[in-house]
């Protein structure tokens, strides 16, 4: 809700309606046009600008915050001035920042949530892609495929949200660039119930590991010790109340194996599609099969498959096959069936330089574009972003007039 308005300074014309003079609606809707960075939505829409007025030269506006302490308040502010600043005939801005009363904040929850309540907005209805990334076991390159992946969709324009499911083994916000020098992460903002992800690379992510804090020279975030119930809460929790706002696609990294988290994203989630991921070796094959075939039996559709660590070309031409080859191949042959075939949609040769972008925080697919594995990975990108998920049978949010 839009609390009333201040009262006009002296002398100056109650002119912070609507109806007002042509200048006072040009700011008005400048500023109501700023985004927050947080909820990617303008603050106009968000009911955060209390009151706009003019008099002469100056520009006299009152926007309100979610929170206390809100980590975007400077940048809001600031967006704000100079928004107000655009217009022409305003010289100076008189900006008054206030903070959202409890009736507002819960104004503004409902109404992101989109009168859902605590609903899980990823349903069988939603219009969000829903991609979980699997593996059999460790080690395949899984996260690193995700996290590039999510990257590259984003660069394409899609809006990309991107679920750390892997509660034990995490390691997407470092792999994203959003551990901070001393080691610490940005946790999530708290808008009443709602968590607002940090955002990398255009990626809006949530991880265990930004609940697990720690102070510089603390040494290593403490480890997670949580058997079913807890991995089954959190995976809900991350799904339910993180306010990711409208998705093209949701990703999933997911643990290995066929564990909890698996049987939990699959009872969540059984809409859900997958991506398998392997490297070329036999050990690893054998067991991502597994993966594909329990995703399977929980209602989830098997869409790929993808060979992390395949065979690299070396400065002199030739190739070496470090961890065998075929893998790839044997898993999308082993998952397929009569009435689906599972494809190879990507071989990722492997690379130092993924693998160094990985450590540094920054996408291959960004930092080194040119770099076969960043190829192709951008490569799978592309396919998927040209096969988006079918809506047959689906009710959609429409209704007639």
């Amino acid at each position: 809700m839009i609390v009333p308005a201040r009262s006009p300074h002296p002398g100056e014309a109650a002119d912070d309606t609507p109806g007002g003079p042509p200048v006072t609606d040009a700011v008005r809707a400048a500023v109501g046009a700023v985004a927050d960075p947080e909820l990617r939505r303008p603050i106009g829409e968000l009911d955060m600008v209390r009151a706009v007025s003019v008099d002469g030269g100056t520009a006299h506006v009152e926007i309100a915050l979610t929170i206390v302490g809100c980590p975007a308040a400077d940048r809001i502010a600031a967006d704000v001035r100079a928004a107000a600043a655009s217009v022409p005939g305003i010289a100076h801005i008189d900006l008054e920042v206030g903070v959202m009363t409890p009736d507002e904040r819960r104004a503004l929850t409902e109404r992101l949530r989109g009168g859902r309540g605590r609903e899980m907005p990823f349903g069988p209805d939603s219009l969000t892609r829903v991609i979980a990334v699997t593996s059999g076991k460790g080690g395949v390159g899984k996260s690193t495929v995700t996290a590039n992946l999510a990257a590259s969709l984003a660069a394409r324009g899609l809006a990309v949200g991107l679920v750390d499911a892997d509660v034990h083994g995490f390691s997407i916000p470092g792999q994203l660039g959003l551990v901070r020098p001393d080691g610490t992460v940005p946790q999530p903002t708290r808008v009443d119930e709602l968590m607002l992800p940090p955002v990398a690379h255009g990626v809006k992510v949530i991880s265990i590991g930004m609940f697990l804090q720690r102070s510089a020279g603390d040494g290593p975030v403490g480890a997670v010790a949580w058997r079913g119930p807890m991995l089954h809460r959190t995976v809900q929790q991350f799904l339910t109340d993180v306010y990711f706002g409208d998705l093209d696609v949701l990703l999933l990294d997911m643990p290995p194996g066929t564990g909890d988290v698996a049987i939990s994203v699959g009872q969540l989630l059984p809409h859900a599609e997958v991506l398998v991921v392997t490297t070329p070796q036999t050990a690893a094959s054998d067991v991502a099969v597994r993966s594909g075939l329990v995703a399977r039996q929980t209602g989830q559709r098997v869409i790929g498959v993808v060979e992390n660590m395949a065979a690299m070309t070396l400065p002199d031409g030739t190739t070496i096959d470090v961890f065998g080859a075929g893998g790839g191949a044997a898993v999308a042959e082993a998952l397929s069936h009569e009435h689906a075939e599972v494809p190879l949609l990507a071989s990722v040769p492997l690379s130092p330089l993924l693998r160094a972008d990985a450590d540094a925080g920054i996408p291959g697919v960004i930092a080194h574009p040119d770099d076969p594995a960043a190829r192709a990975i951008a490569d799978l990108a592309a396919v998927l972003a040209r096969s988006p998920r079918g809506l047959s049978g689906r009710s959609l949010p429409f209704r007639p007039r």
